[in-house]
């Protein structure tokens, strides 16, 4: 076996490697060049070239393509660059305006993974006759008794595990993750020792294609008829003010409500209705929750409805895994039931499930 757990000499063990012209990305093809493997490097472009070429901390577009030519090069190893920007719009920025237009917050960086990266650059890698796709994030494959599974990175603080949970078990056979047991320093010291151009580069924002952080613009834009405006109202029937749509606002948000504060304290978004385009607001105890209705389940393991287990769950991924008990229920959804309450739960966001270590399965946060 070779480092990559297949049958074969690095030579004879074709590699198709994603370079979104980051450091991390860069330095996974870096590594299997170096151990001999014979490598491949493919970009995506997933939008327009003259949107986010001098913007920093974008990806996928632009300078990064460019980036990652360059490392090709220095390599000297083959390298494609594949256009993917309509379906990219389609599968994943239609789907994250419709999803801000139902009052939910998504992430498209999963929705990215589940289509245009992990389905369709895996169709792409297997046509090249890979043995293996290999990415820069940060998370491990790790082959267990019933085969591969899916694991947090040894960094805790680089962990991505919350972003794919939508890999399937096929998928795992050909991925491999080389940075998983990877400080995120180390990383860096071998892109200067590889002499990359790009060992100093910032890490791209979570999503590409929101120029600096406005949401609700490109939401606006895609969905002309979502900027409704609409009531604020308190959890108590009182109407505090009007707002420019819900696209503004999300659960569990304290700042930027645009009213006049109560001599009752702070107020947080409580609820979005998307019918009657009112945000809800009260007090941070009418955000508490313990049970969590999710959708759109993947199990990594044969899991059947009615089955329950203690896990941690993660409802957003810079929060710490907590303590939960999780039910498979029919239709690819589950209910979890958190052992104390959390606040700002957020329909959209996702909710991942550990035991231990270990990814067992997620989906999205659904309305109660």
């Amino acid at each position: 076996m070779n480092s990559l757990g297949i049958a074969k000499a690095p030579a004879d063990t074709r590699v198709v490697v994603a370079m979104s012209g980051g450091v991390d990305s860069s330095v996974t093809a870096a590594l299997l060049h170096q151990q001999g493997y014979e490598v491949i490097g493919v970009t995506l472009q997933l939008y327009d070239h003259g949107a986010a070429i001098d913007r920093p901390g974008a990806c996928c577009a632009g300078q990064d393509v460019y980036d990652a030519k360059r490392v090709a090069d220095r390599l000297d190893m083959p390298h494609y660059v594949l256009d993917y920007a309509d379906r990219f719009r389609a599968e994943v920025m239609q789907d994250f305006a419709d999803s801000y237009a139902r009052g939910e917050t998504p992430i498209p960086c999963v929705t990215c993974n589940r289509t245009v990266k992990f389905r369709d650059l895996l169709r792409r890698a297997r046509d090249l006759g890979a043995d293996a796709l290999a990415t820069g994030h940060y998370v491990r494959r790790v082959v267990g008794p019933a085969g591969p599974e899916l694991h947090r990175a040894h960094d805790g603080s680089r962990d991505q595990s919350y972003f794919l949970y939508t890999t399937t078990p096929a998928q795992l056979d050909l991925l491999r993750f080389p940075l998983g047991a990877m400080p995120k320093a180390e990383v860096r010291g071998l892109a200067r020792r590889f002499g990359l151009a790009i060992a100093d580069k910032p890490d791209s924002q979570d999503i590409c294609f929101v120029p600096d952080g406005d949401y609700a613009a490109i939401v606006a834009k895609l969905r002309p008829q979502a900027a409704i405006p609409g009531e604020i109202i308190h959890v108590d029937g009182t109407i505090l003010g009007t707002h420019r749509g819900i696209i503004h606002f999300t659960i569990g948000q304290r700042r930027g409500l645009g009213i006049a504060g109560r001599t009752d304290g702070p107020l947080f978004v409580t609820r979005l209705d998307p019918e009657s385009a009112r945000v809800e607001v009260g007090p941070r105890s009418a955000l508490a929750t313990q049970r969590v209705p999710v959708a759109e389940v993947n199990w990594l393991d044969a899991v059947a409805p009615g089955t329950a287990m203690e896990v941690e769950v993660r409802l957003r991924s810079a929060q710490a895994p907590l303590p939960a008990m999780v039910t498979a229920l029919p239709d690819a959804t589950a209910s979890v039931e958190l052992h104390a309450p959390q606040f700002g739960v957020a329909p959209g966001q996702a909710a991942v499930f550990y035991r231990d270590t270990r990814l067992v399965g997620g989906g999205t946060i659904s309305r109660a």
